[in-house]
């Protein structure tokens, strides 16, 4: 359950989630997401690490720059799995739209 604290309490955050929007599309450097907010670069650099430490994002050194990737297998998961506990009957309606989807 500490995980999935992790997780919601980073996205509990509109900057935080709207970082992830950004990185949906690909790795971006720290400087490359700070200059999409009106907010200083060192808040921006606290925010990667609240999603860091969440696991909803990586890093990877290129050079001297910082790369952050989006984790959407894993917040994929984490959320399903609260969404399968709280609301079992939620599982029956995926099953439904995916099979309407490949029909």
């Amino acid at each position: 359950m500490k995980e999935a604290a992790r997780v919601f309490r980073a996205l509990a955050d509109p900057t935080r989630r709207q970082i992830l929007q950004e990185l949906k599309s690909g790795e971006l450097s720290a400087g490359a997401i700070a200059s999409r907010f009106e907010i200083s670069s060192p808040s921006i650099s606290r925010h990667l690490a609240i999603l860091r430490s969440a696991d909803l994002i990586v890093e990877r050194r290129q050079g001297n720059r910082i790369l952050y990737k989006l984790e959407a297998e894993r917040l994929a998961v984490c959320l399903n799995d609260f969404l399968s506990n709280v609301c079992p009957t939620q599982i029956r309606y995926r099953r439904r739209a995916g099979e309407r989807r490949t029909t």
